[in-house]
């Protein structure tokens, strides 16, 4: 079975060498009082939640997988998953980042990240039931009435209720504008809402007293396409004004997903059959509404596999040290044993790099765009507010995507490390493998966030953000750029700066020309740019590592050796991408569909 330890340390290189979060949520009211002893000792007690009682019903849990009982259209999760869910809630987790107002402890966003982080490296499957929870939270937080908000927010922050979110259907995939759920209003001011969901993550469960689902529908006037579409809450039970449970509510589960991965989820078929919920938020306005839980569901999806990165890094690497195999090309390196342990082979040690450089990466920009995300949400500035929240706009779409797709990689080379045994279920690794390629499809594939980036957070405002961005990269190379024990770094991430400014440049032109050419670039071209987030993030780690060299503490040692890595071996992929990139709209088009 499958170990997990949490990365501690490197968290909180991070968090307090790398970012100085401290400082950086000081200047925030409503963090004023935090302090770096709080952080630590918070995310330690929550990585033993996670590797004490969460990592040992991982395997049995994608084992066991859910069971719906047809006849009472009820969900049973794995063994296990309820009793550590009620351990979660007594724990005060739900709360860690929630308003006090509602009864949360209201500790920054990041340090939420960082918990879940480790929640994903143990169970994805299970913590997928709480994290959609925040999500609801955060979507009710900003636009629910005051009555839904005292209604809903408490029990979502306390755990006792979980929340899910519905949008797409049978028919639609990702084109929301298609869908035909359909709400009709009430004498009382509220709505029946009729229709099929599918793909609901966490849909029904019996962890939780009440399920509180977020639904897109239609009103009866509503315009076509996604203009007309509005967002209702819809709680499995109904709630009564003081809070107390009513009658059972048309929505139910109508089958179970049989998946790839991720079995321990209840990936549930949505049925509301007059169902009563009431709006959130404006009439036909509900993308709006529901995009605040979209987007904290993009940031948390990118966690996961971040999560699977790092526990699949961690077996492979434990597994390398141990089995032996062959010897090495220059000689035996274990002159005492029949062969040699296979962590001296360069192809070995290069899969196992590539997951600890994507493990790492990703922690760096994660706690980065979190941190921008805190002071979005909290800054006294309204300059500095709207500053972060574009940022965090920008990021947002790279750490889903490219995270994901790093996901992917590390996760598959972890498995080959293993050689055979990384096909048979008790190692773990086929799981982690099956796990982190559903992230890179739901919550918008990385094809959308590809269009998303490029489109929307670059093109359209004629990379403004971008290169606010970029100002910060050309400060830090500016900065270093005397120095020559950071040349390795600092000149590849300047030239890898410029030619993204070319690049951007080129395509924005071809695009005034055919849109398509957006489409024919964007996936690689997020690639690129999720590149130069990693090379700056890295060399400044590196700078930090160099300066740290002679403590003796061997961390600095480890994380100079992984930036080299990194820079020597990952962010040459650029070029390549570059040139898939300039190759344009034309290869793709070139062939008549009837060919295919």
């Amino acid at each position: 079975m499958p170990q997990y330890n949490p990365p501690l340390r490197d968290m909180q290189f991070v968090m307090h060498e790398l970012l100085n979060v401290v400082d950086e949520l000081k200047m925030l009211p409503a963090h004023a009082d935090i302090d770096a002893d709080t952080i630590n000792a918070v995310l330690e007690e929550g990585g033993k939640f996670a590797a004490t009682v969460l990592a040992p019903l991982n395997l049995s849990g994608d084992a066991e997988g859910c069971t719906l009982d047809k006849a009472t259209h009820e969900v049973t999760p794995p063994k296990g998953f309820k009793q550590a869910y009620k351990q979660y809630v007594e724990g005060g987790w739900p709360a860690l980042s929630c308003d006090p107002e509602f009864g949360g402890q209201g500790l920054p966003h990041l340090v939420n990240q960082f918990f879940y982080e480790m929640l994903n490296s143990a169970n994805q499957a299970w913590t997928m039931y709480p994290g959609l929870s925040h999500g609801a939270y955060e979507a009710l937080h900003a636009h629910g009435t005051p009555e839904q908000q005292k209604l809903y927010l408490p029990k979502l922050t306390s755990g006792e209720w979980t929340g899910t979110m519905c949008l797409t259907e049978p028919h639609c995939g990702t084109d929301l504008g298609l869908l035909r759920t359909k709400a009709e209003p009430q004498a009382d001011g509220t709505y029946k809402i009729t229709g099929a969901k599918i793909f609901i993550s966490a849909g029904e469960h019996d962890m939780a007293e009440n399920i509180i689902h977020l639904v897109l529908a239609r009103l009866p006037d509503a315009p076509a396409g996604s203009k007309g579409i509005s967002l209702f809450v819809v709680p499995k039970f109904n709630v009564n004004a003081d809070g107390s449970l009513g009658a059972r509510n048309g929505i139910f589960c109508a089958g179970l997903e049989h998946k790839m991965g991720i079995h321990g989820n209840a990936t549930a078929q949505i049925v509301l059959e007059n169902a009563v919920g009431t709006l959130v938020g404006q009439p036909n306005k509900g993308l709006a509404a529901m995009f605040v839980m979209m987007n904290a569901a993009r940031l948390g999806v990118g966690n996961q596999s971040l999560g699977l990165t790092e526990v699949a890094y961690q077996n492979a690497v434990a597994y390398a040290k141990d089995r032996i195999q062959m010897r090495a090309l220059s000689g035996p390196k274990a002159p005492d044993k029949p062969a040699d342990p296979i962590i001296v082979h360069p192809d070995v040690r290069k899969m196992l790099l590539t997951a600890r450089a994507f493990a790492e990466g990703g922690r760096m920009l994660q706690g980065y765009t979190v941190l921008q995300l805190d002071k979005a949400l909290k800054s006294s500035d309204e300059d500095e507010r709207k500053e972060a929240d574009a940022e965090v706009a920008l990021l947002t779409p790279i750490i889903k995507a490219f995270i994901t797709d790093n996901g992917w990689l590390a996760t598959s080379h972890c498995m080959q490390v293993y050689g055979g045994h990384g096909f048979i279920h008790e190692w773990g690794m086929e799981q982690f493998v099956r796990d982190a390629r559903i992230n890179m499809i739901y919550e918008g594939t990385n094809t959308i966030q590809s269009l998303d980036l490029l489109g929307r957070k670059v093109l359209a405002n004629n990379g403004a953000t971008l290169k606010k961005f970029g100002k910060k990269i050309a400060a830090f190379i500016e900065e270093e750029g005397t120095s020559e024990a950071m040349q390795e770094f600092v000149n590849p991430l300047a030239d890898l700066g410029d030619k993204v400014n070319k690049l951007t440049q080129e395509i924005g032109m071809k695009a005034f020309g055919n849109p398509d050419e957006v489409g024919a670039a964007a996936v690689d071209y997020l690639r690129v740019v999720g590149h130069m987030t990693f090379a700056y993030f890295f060399a400044q780690a590196a700078k930090i590592a160099l300066a740290k060299q002679g403590s003796g503490d061997p961390f600095y040692t480890a994380k100079l050796a992984t930036a080299r890595f990194y820079f020597a071996k990952l962010l040459p992929e650029t070029a390549s991408l570059i040139r898939t990139c300039r190759a344009g709209l034309a290869p793709l088009m070139a062939m008549d569909e009837a060919l295919f």
